[in-house]
């Protein structure tokens, strides 16, 4: 047991000098953005999918392709457009002719078909396209006729939505949102971040990053992180923060009642104890902290939580919901020992 403890040990110091030279990596193309970046390593360290949510110009797709290349992984982009088929996804079967005039399907693979997928713009594509790729994420496997062939592994999807023009788009509904572990919001760089970009990106010089981890290594880490102990006072916690986000559940607080329509389910649970689970990993340590959990509190909820007419009204949003909860659930109390 000592030797396993120790073993573990020397893993998460390696695996944050690791965690810390690829986001030094990033840092070289990246200014700024640290909550982001943050988080979306937390999703890729456990097998999640991430929702990127900004306006144009805040280098969305430049931070996944930089990502990929930091982790030798393969990668891939879809442009979603109005007129994009599930097919222009997940590939199709075309008929192909042999020698002596046979004839026979081949299944030619589409985009999805890789280690990380960055789905640009998904809002901006009908459900039925949405769906195909959608299901891909769920099962991590995709099904032509009567074959059914396995993705990649690792298996990412890193998707985007812009949230102005909002004419002509298929808004993703709340049941697809939830396959997303994180709902990741991009904000403006401040001035100072601001001032390094224009400096940085108007001199004509490209950043070189180098390799870090293989899609092997991400996979062996993946089972790793998994070993990161939540206690059941951290699992007590995270079950009363995700019931009390439900206007149905009698212990929730009396604003949910008045402002939310519905709330998170359990896939909610699982996602937090996850990131949580990463952000431990990240720092270097062997356990799960409450505070780990309120990290990724707003990413995983923010998606889960329907406001109704009066909270739109008073100008409240999920945000706020999600940090007024943090602050009115109570930490779980440690049993005294007599």
């Amino acid at each position: 047991m000592a030797n396993e403890r120790r073993e573990f040990d020397e893993f998460l110091e390696k695996f944050k000098r690791h965690h810390d030279l690829a986001v030094a990596e990033l840092h070289k193309v990246i200014i700024g953005q640290d909550a982001v970046i943050e988080q979306i390593f937390a999703a890729i360290f456990t097998g999640g999918h991430c929702l990127l949510v900004g306006v144009p110009g805040l280098a969305k797709t430049l931070i996944v392709s930089t990502i990929s290349q930091i982790l030798d992984s393969s990668f891939k982009r879809i442009q979603f457009t109005p007129d994009l088929m599930p097919s222009d996804i997940t590939g199709t079967n075309v008929l192909e002719e042999l020698e002596g005039g046979h004839r026979e399907f081949r299944f030619v693979q589409g985009p999805v078909f890789t280690n990380i997928l960055l789905a640009d713009e998904i809002n901006r594509t009908p459900p039925k396209t949405q769906a195909a790729l959608l299901q891909a994420m769920q099962e991590r496997e995709v099904t032509a006729g009567q074959t059914t062939y396995q993705l990649p592994e690792p298996f990412f999807v890193i998707a985007t939505q812009n949230p102005i023009e909002q004419e002509g788009t298929y808004p993703l509904p709340e049941a697809q949102l939830d396959r997303f572990m994180f709902n990741i919001k991009l904000d403006y760089p401040s001035l100072d971040e601001e001032e390094q970009i224009l400096e940085a990106t108007t001199k004509g010089e490209k950043a070189d990053v180098r390799k870090v981890l293989t899609s092997k290594s991400i996979l062996f880490l993946q089972k790793q992180i998994n070993q990161i102990e939540a206690s059941p006072l951290t699992i007590n916690y995270v079950a009363r923060l995700v019931r009390a986000t439900r206007p149905t559940d009698t212990g929730a607080p009396g604003f949910i009642h008045e402002l939310v329509d519905w709330g998170a389910g359990p896939r909610a649970g699982q996602f937090l104890i996850a990131g949580g689970k990463a952000m431990a990993a990240m720092d270097g340590r062997p356990s799960v902290s409450l505070d780990d959990i309120r990290r990724v509190a707003i990413p995983v909820l923010r998606h889960r939580i329907s406001t109704n007419f009066q909270a739109q009204a008073e100008g409240l949003t999920n945000e706020g919901i999600i940090k007024r909860l943090l602050e009115e659930v109570p930490e779980p109390k440690v049993p005294k020992y007599e």
